[in-house]
C-alpha cells in the first residue's frame, strides 16, 4: 500500500489519470471531466457548469457508437439529436452526482487506494507493482492525481445511487404472467387472400376527396429531404490499357523513399534523469540535477547516474529509459529538448513541469531490406501509380470541360462508353451504387444545394477509385409535401381504400355468419378459399403485422366455430379466421425462459424508475 501512495503522491501521479472502473450505462465516465470554466459553459445545473469541452467529448463518443449502425456513413447521423442526447446525459449525471453528495455517498481516499492496489492488472507476484501502475497511467494521458481521485469517487457515487433506485424496481408477478401469456398463446389461423385489382377498375376519386383526405392527414405526408440528380461515371478501363514503362531511375528513386520511410518508423529511445521538488526545495532539486549532469560530463554512464539521482521510480533501474514516449505527454519543454538533440547527445539540465531533467536520445540501428529484394514489389507499385496518374490526368482534362460548360454531356462526348444517368428522390438513407458514396452525398445535400446551387460538381473520386460528376436538378426539402406533390399518392390511397371497402361488403355476410354458424357451413356457403390451418404464437414473428394484429385481437371461438375479421395489405384483403386458442398454461415457457423475461422486464422497470427519479431532480433544479 505504501508503494501505491508514493506513486500517487509523486511526480507521475501529478501527470496522469487512470480510469479502470466500468463506465455507467447512464453515461461513460472516461474523457468527460474537463472541468471547463464558465466561459465555455453550455448549461448550468444548480450553479455547476457543464462545459463545451465535456459536451463535445460525449457527443463525439455517441457519434462513434451510432456510426457502427450506419457502416461508417456520417451523413446518416442526426447530429442535432445526438448533441441534445449528450447534453441530456450530462445534465442527468450532474443532477445525480449532486444528489449523491447530499446523501453522503462517497468513498474515502483510503478506500480508493485499496481498490487500486487490489486490481490484478496492477499486481505482480501478488503484490502491487509501481511499474505496472505507472505504465498504465502513462498510457491514459490524463492530467493529475486530483482528477484521478475525484473521478473514481464520482463513478462509485453514481453507481451506488443509481443502484439504490434501479435495483429495487418492483416487478409484479401478474405482469410477468401476462407478458408470458401474450407471447406464448398459440392460435390456429385460417387465411384467405382476396386481390383488389378487379375492385379498382371502376373506382373514381374526385379532386375534392383528395384535398379533404390531404387536409385531414397531413402528418402522413411528411418527407425527408431528397434530390433529383444526373451523374456521369468514368472508370480507368474506359481509357484503354497503355503500356507502362518503368526504368531503373524510377526504381532507385522509389527505393530511396522506401528506405527513408523505414527509418522514420523507428521510434527513438528516450532516456532521462528526473529530480522532482517533492519533499525538497527548488534550489535543492537544481543542485542535485547539476551534480548528475557533472558526473555525466566526467564520463559516468547514464544508467549509473540515473540509478543514483533519478526520482522516476519506473525508469531509474532501466538505465533511465522511458517505456514509451509520445509528444505532448511530458510537456512542451521536454518535447522541445528532445527535438534539438542528436542521437547520443545529452542535454543540459532543463526545467519541466515535473522538476529538473537531463535527457538523452538514441536512434536504434535498423536493418533496411536490400534494393534487389524490393525491386519486384516496387516495380509493381510504380506501374499502378503511373496508371493512376494517367487516369488522373485524363480526369483533370474532363473536369475543366465540365466546370467550364456546366454540363455533364461533354464527358459523354469525349468518353464514348460513358453516359449520363438520372436518379430521382434520392435520400440520405437510399441505396445507390454511386450516390451512396459518402463523397457524393456530401455534394448532394450541402447548404449550397439547399440554397439553390444547381451547377455541375467538379470531379468526385469514389471509394473504389472511379470518378463521377453530379448535377442536381431539384432539391426537395424536408417537411410536409404540398397537395400537388402528394396528389398521386393520395389518389392511390383512396382507390385502395374504396376497393378494400367494396371487397369487404361482398364478404360481409360471411363475416356475420361466422358469429352464429359452424365454420364448415360458412366456408361452404361463402365460397371463400382458406389456406390450410397453421398455428402461430406472437413470439414467432412470422406473420405480417396487419395479419398478426387482426389474428390476436379476435376472441376465442366456441367449438366448431371461427372468429373472423379482415386485414389490409397492399392491393390485397386478407380474411383472418381463428379456429382454436391454446391455453398459455399448457404451452408456457420453460422456467429459465420465464426467468429471463422477468429479468428483462425488471431492467425496463429499473430504467423507468431511474428516469423518473432523474426527472424529479430536474424539476427541482435551477437549470440555466
Amino acid at each position: 500500500m505504501e508503494s501505491f501512495r508514493k506513486v500517487i503522491k509523486g511526480w507521475l501521479g501529478k501527470v496522469l489519470l487512470v480510469l479502470f472502473l466500468t463506465p455507467l450505462a447512464l453515461v461513460g465516465i472516461e474523457g468527460y471531466f474537463s472541468g471547463g470554466g464558465s466561459k465555455d459553459s453550455v448549461q448550468s445545473i444548480n450553479g455547476q457548469d457543464i462545459s463545451e469541452k465535456e459536451l463535445e467529448a460525449l457527443t463525439k463518443s455517441f457519434q462513434q457508437q451510432y456510426l457502427q449502425y450506419t457502416n461508417g456513413d456520417e451523413t446518416l447521423l442526426n447530429q442535432s439529436f445526438i448533441k441534445n442526447k449528450a447534453l441530456d446525459m450530462l445534465v442527468a449525471r450532474t443532477l445525480l452526482l449532486q444528489q449523491a453528495e447530499k446523501l453522503g455517498i462517497a468513498l474515502s481516499d483510503v478506500q480508493i487506494e485499496q481498490m487500486i492496489a487490489q486490481q490484478p492488472s496492477f499486481q505482480k507476484d501478488g503484490q502491487f507493482s509501481e511499474e505496472l501502475f505507472a505504465n498504465y497511467l502513462r498510457s491514459q494521458g490524463f492530467p493529475n492525481s486530483q482528477s484521478f481521485i475525484m473521478n473514481i469517487r464520482q463513478d462509485h457515487a453514481l453507481k451506488n445511487l443509481t443502484a439504490s433506485v434501479s435495483d429495487y424496481a418492483l416487478v409484479s408477478k401478474v405482469d410477468i404472467k401476462q407478458i408470458v401469456d401474450l407471447q406464448t398463446e398459440k392460435r390456429t389461423l385460417h387465411l384467405a387472400s382476396i386481390k383488389l385489382d378487379d375492385y379498382k377498375k371502376n373506382i373514381t376519386v374526385t379532386a375534392q376527396e383528395i384535398e379533404d383526405y390531404y387536409n385531414k392527414n397531413t402528418q402522413q405526408f411528411k418527407q425527408i429531404s431528397s434530390v433529383d440528380a444526373d451523374y456521369i461515371l468514368v472508370t480507368p478501363t474506359m481509357f484503354g490499357q497503355k503500356e507502362v514503362v518503368i526504368n531503373d531511375a524510377d526504381l532507385q528513386q522509389a527505393y530511396q523513399k522506401f528506405a527513408e520511410a523505414e527509418k522514420a518508423k523507428v521510434e527513438p529511445v528516450i532516456k532521462h534523469i528526473l529530480v522532482t521538488t517533492d519533499g525538497k526545495t527548488d534550489a535543492e532539486a537544481k543542485k542535485l540535477i547539476d551534480a548528475a549532469y557533472a558526473e555525466l560530463n566526467n564520463g559516468a554512464s547514464f544508467a549509473d547516474v540515473a540509478k543514483k539521482y533519478s526520482d522516476d521510480t519506473t525508469s531509474k533501474n532501466s538505465g533511465g529509459q522511458l517505456a514509451a514516449y509520445d509528444k505532448g505527454l511530458f510537456g512542451e519543454e521536454f518535447d522541445k529538448t528532445v527535438s534539438t538533440l542528436k542521437t547520443g547527445e545529452i542535454s543540459k539540465p532543463v526545467k519541466t513541469q515535473f522538476g529538473y531533467e537531463v535527457i538523452q536520445t538514441q536512434s536504434p540501428s535498423i536493418d533496411i531490406p536490400s534494393f534487389e529484394s524490393q525491386k519486384e514489389r516496387l516495380a509493381a507499385e510504380l506501374k499502378i501509380a503511373k496508371t493512376q496518374n494517367s487516369f488522373a490526368d485524363a480526369v483533370n482534362g474532363l473536369n475543366e470541360m465540365v466546370v467550364g460548360s456546366d454540363s455533364l454531356d461533354v464527358v459523354a462526348q469525349e468518353v464514348k462508353t460513358a453516359k449520363v444517368e438520372s436518379v430521382k428522390n434520392f435520400t440520405l438513407g437510399s441505396q445507390h451504387a454511386v450516390f451512396s458514396d459518402h463523397s457524393v452525398k456530401s455534394k448532394l445535400f450541402n447548404d449550397e444545394v439547399k440554397n439553390g446551387d444547381r451547377n455541375a460538381t467538379s470531379s468526385i473520386q469514389l471509394a473504389n477509385g472511379d470518378v463521377v460528376w453530379v448535377k442536381v436538378r431539384d432539391y426537395h426539402a424536408s417537411g410536409v409535401q404540398s397537395l400537388k406533390d402528394a396528389t398521386p399518392r393520395v389518389k392511390a390511397k383512396l382507390i385502395e381504400q374504396k376497393a378494400y371497402a367494396a371487397a369487404k361488403v361482398k364478404i360481409q355476410k360471411a363475416l356475420d355468419d361466422f358469429k352464429t354458424k359452424p365454420a364448415s357451413a360458412v366456408v361452404a356457403e361463402s365460397g371463400i378459399r382458406f389456406e390450410n390451418a397453421v398455428t402461430f404464437a406472437r413470439a414467432d414473428g412470422l406473420l405480417k403485422r396487419p395479419i398478426e394484429r387482426a389474428a390476436f385481437s379476435l376472441t376465442a371461438p366456441k367449438e366448431g366455430m371461427w372468429s373472423a375479421t379482415t386485414a389490409q395489405l397492399p392491393n390485397e384483403m386478407v380474411v383472418v379466421a381463428v379456429s382454436k386458442v391454446e391455453d398459455p398454461l399448457a404451452t408456457g415457457l420453460p422456467a429459465e425462459q420465464v426467468q429471463e423475461v422477468s429479468k428483462l422486464y425488471q431492467q425496463l422497470r429499473a430504467q423507468q424508475e431511474l428516469d423518473a427519479y432523474t426527472a424529479y431532480l430536474k424539476s427541482k433544479a435551477k437549470i440555466k
